[in-house]
């Protein structure tokens, strides 16, 4: 299935350049773009992915992860193939990077038509664009969610954040949440590990912030690529100067054997997270968690004013001892977003 992409310009010779994320590719007649999905057709881009899903699970919204966003709710989670990243450190790599190199675009038919009745089927309260990047298939992104909105269900995006200034535009009236992954914080980083920049993905997270939006923030810690104290402090100075001491941060641990290209790195020292964890508390953070590390009190939610437990996590088994959103004890709000 293929739809015409709703963000290009077409240029002379049948060449076009591409809207959709901050690449900005000049895709030429008979070629695909960056992310392996968006195709010039005789002077026209194609949304190749538009459609076909490549995976549909219902899964605990924790799991993106969202600690603030309908906590101990379950989501229904969409993808189709393809990225506009090639970070080293994927862990989908089979349906974000794997098929670049084919000509088909594998998934199953599932118009959005269909993704929107099986949310409400299993009376789940909202949709994640997922596992992939979203920004790659916003086309059936967006149709889904401008569904999905009228039937009351809340959509969120688990992103790169390397948008386009047109994609923004068009995705963020139907957008509830998003969880963006901030992977370093310097350019250099960006194009070696991901090959993309650093700056449009703060911008993207900066617009994220005013237009109201909520916004989790995720930072894989990297042995050696990405867990400096001096990356951690960076970023959590960012958060609480430029989005708000009410973000969420979360530091995951990283995975050797499942990444794409850096099997060769042991899995992150527990030590390095709870690092992470004590720098963004002290530079002012309501909300740090640690990722990957079933069972540390890092994985929980605490009141910021008195430090009473509110969200205990093991895992994905949620305890919520909050009274709608607010400190169990001294009813301190805990930037919640209960419905």
């Amino acid at each position: 299935m293929k739809k015409e992409a709703h963000l290009y310009k077409k240029l002379k010779d049948k060449k076009v350049q591409c809207q959709n994320c901050s690449h900005y590719c000049l895709v030429l007649p008979g070629k695909r773009g960056i992310c392996g999905v968006r195709e010039n057709r005789d002077g026209k881009l194609y949304a190749l992915n538009y459609g076909k899903a490549i995976a549909v699970d219902i899964d605990p919204i924790e799991k993106k992860p969202f600690f603030h966003f309908l906590p101990g709710s379950c989501s229904l989670s969409v993808a189709t193939v393809g990225c506009n990243f090639s970070c080293l450190n994927c862990q989908n790599w089979g349906i974000s990077q794997n098929f670049k190199n084919k000509k088909e675009i594998t998934g199953e038919d599932f118009p959005p038509e269909r993704i929107v009745e099986l949310a409400i089927k299993n009376k789940l309260p909202s949709i994640s664009y997922t596992y992939t990047e979203p920004a790659i298939f916003s086309e059936y992104a967006l149709e889904t969610m401008k569904l999905a909105k009228k039937e009351g269900l809340k959509n969120n995006w688990v992103t790169n954040g390397f948008w386009s200034k047109e994609l923004f535009d068009l995705i963020y009236p139907y957008l509830d949440a998003a969880n963006v992954d901030l992977k370093g914080f310097s350019d250099e980083f960006y194009i070696k590990n991901c090959g993309g920049r650093l700056g449009q993905v703060l911008d993207t997270l900066k617009q994220l912030k005013n237009k109201n939006i909520w916004l989790e923030v995720t930072t894989l810690a990297i042995p050696m690529l990405s867990d400096s104290e001096q990356m951690f402090r960076e970023i959590a100075k960012f958060i609480k100067t430029e989005l708000g001491s009410e973000i969420p941060w979360h530091i995951s641990r990283f995975s050797g054997a499942i990444s794409w290209k850096l099997q060769h790195l042991a899995d992150t020292p527990v030590e390095t997270l709870e690092t992470a964890y004590r720098i963004g508390k002290e530079t002012g953070l309501k909300y740090v968690y640690t990722g990957n590390v079933p069972g540390l009190p890092s994985e929980d939610t605490f009141c910021p004013k008195c430090n009473t437990l509110a969200i205990n996590r093991a895992g994905y088994v949620i305890s919520r001892y909050d009274k709608s959103g607010q400190c169990p004890k001294c009813g301190e709000n805990l930037d919640i977003i209960i419905k």
